[in-house]
């Protein structure tokens, strides 16, 4: 069973930035995608940004120009540089693999932007 840690969310104030990380337990191989998805309260769960391990990034609408996906293999790690933050970004984001071993979610992480 794959564990997917998050960290880096908190509360921030609109205009500014936060960097979430996502390690998973173990070294991802071979195809994969690993993104961030988001809920917010009352909301249904949403598509942020993903990536595959060969390289295709798909952003939602929402974000685009503002937040960053990338990926450290080596770490196995994936991070989200969201800048620019809007009060509409408060959510709880989650982080999703899709591997031929299954389908993973992290715990999520609470990210608060504040006006």
């Amino acid at each position: 069973q794959v564990q997917l840690v998050e960290s880096g969310g908190g509360l921030v104030q609109a205009g500014g930035s936060l960097k979430l990380s996502c390690v998973a337990s173990e070294i991802i191989g071979g195809i994969a995608t690993m993104g961030w998805y988001r809920q917010a309260p009352g909301k249904q769960r949403e598509m942020v940004a993903r990536m595959t391990t060969g390289g295709d990034i798909n952003y939602a609408d929402f974000v685009k120009g503002r937040f960053t996906i990338s990926r450290n293999n080596s770490k196995n790690t994936v991070y989200l540089q969201m800048n620019s933050l809007k009060p509409e970004a408060t959510a709880v984001y989650s982080c999703h693999l899709v591997w031929y071993r299954g389908t993973y979610w992290g715990q999520g992480t609470q990210v608060t932007v504040s006006s």
